[in-house]
């Protein structure tokens, strides 16, 4: 039987591990295929498999029963440890990334297993651990279209719908979640998220700053969003004192279920090519996606409701598809797919630090359906979202 053929079940699987050994990013956009499993099978009981400190983009998913978090830099002989485990815990185990770890898990929690495998990585040991696999074609499409692909392979419908992580919904952290929000309550804000993880990433300080000044003047609050690193805070409150008061700095003060829900309240995110970008895309939320070096067509935001088997993005381009704006970077080499013009993460990315704080402005102004620098109006966003899902 080929190994691109659907499974046959006799029975619908009642537990499923999903593994996603990789960085935040790819766990969140990941649970799109969760989203199809549980949709098809409602009463099966799904787990995932991450790696410690990518757990929180998952918090209160209501698809998942358990997330086990497992160390990323682990020897040989903790991995089999973790590996056993799992043994036979599972019904079926689809691993979303194409990696001899991922496959090993995935081996090891289920007699049924399949996985995405990258066409250089093919051999007979992976071939041996997973029962079917799909090709992961990542240089043209998505990677919720590679996720997806696993559906096939299980005989499930597939269901492109990211899901953010949100707030528990337990009174006391309620409550202390609320009175952080209290200087925003009853005001239209947008949330920017100025620090990405790497510096290959990241624009400019003075771009931050007069984007604040933009939406004082037009009656937005603003809110910073960020998590908990050391340089991450640092660079926030730079931000934050440049711009002056009032600013509300939430960097490393939330949680991601609570970053989510503070974006999905807000009229606009901008932010740049990271987690939390994906979150504010998969909210809902107007979304600002500032794009360097990577990819668009396997790294931009999946916007919320975009349908399966279409590609938003172009691997050239800015553009608006539903509630996602993708401003990228100018330049014959944009994108050039490298870690910034130095070729390593804490290297800078000109096409980024050279972006024009009016195309930041035109882009912004367009999501909020106002006024362009030159005095026009774009359509109403919900009539742009009708015409990009055609």
């Amino acid at each position: 039987m080929s190994r691109t053929s659907p499974l046959s079940f006799a029975h619908p699987p009642r537990t499923v591990l999903v593994v996603c050994t990789q960085r935040i990013g790819d766990v969140l956009l990941s649970t799109a295929l969760v989203r199809s499993i549980k949709r098809q099978w409602p009463q099966a009981q799904i787990d995932m498999l991450v790696y410690q400190g990518t757990d929180g983009v998952l918090e209160n998913n209501p698809d998942l029963r358990r997330v086990i978090g497992v160390a990323r830099h682990a020897p040989l002989y903790r991995r089999l440890v973790d590996a056993a485990r799992l043994w036979g815990r599972y019904d079926l185990a689809c691993a979303t990334i194409g990696s001899s770890t991922s496959r090993l898990y995935a081996w090891a929690a289920a007699r049924k297993r399949v996985g995405l495998m990258e066409p250089h990585r093919a051999n007979r040991l992976s071939r041996f651990l997973l029962n079917r696999t799909a090709l992961d074609e990542h240089k043209r499409v998505h990677t919720v279209t590679s996720n997806l692909a696993l559906t096939q392979l299980i005989g499930v419908s597939p269901l492109a719908e990211v899901v953010a992580p949100g707030v528990a919904d337990e009174p006391g952290k309620r409550a202390a979640f609320e009175a952080r929000l209290a200087p925003l309550q009853g005001r239209p804000f947008a949330v920017l998220h100025p620090y990405p993880m790497y510096r290959y990433k990241q624009w400019r300080l003075d771009g931050w700053v007069a984007m604040i000044g933009w939406l004082r003047d037009r009656g937005y609050a603003v809110a910073l969003s960020g998590g908990p690193a050391a340089a991450e805070v640092e660079y926030a409150a730079s931000v934050a004192a440049a711009a002056g008061e009032p600013v509300l700095n939430l960097v490393g003060e939330l949680r991601l279920g609570e970053t989510a829900e503070l974006i999905r309240r807000a009229r606009l995110f901008i932010g740049p090519d990271t987690g939390a970008t994906h979150i504010a895309a998969a909210s809902g939320t107007p979304t600002l996606a500032l794009f360097g070096p990577s990819n668009p067509v396997r790294w931009g935001p999946w916007p919320a409701g975009w349908p399966a088997g279409r590609e938003p993005w172009q691997h050239v381009g800015s553009g608006q598809r539903g509630n996602v704006y993708l401003l990228q970077g100018e330049g014959e080499c944009v994108p050039c797919g490298f870690e910034g013009c130095d070729r390593h993460r804490d290297s800078e990315s000109q096409c980024l630090t050279g972006m024009e704080v009016s195309r930041v402005i035109k882009a912004a102004a367009q999501l909020l359906d106002l006024p362009q620098p030159d005095g026009t109006r774009g359509p109403a966003a919900a009539i742009r979202v009708k015409i990009d899902h055609g």
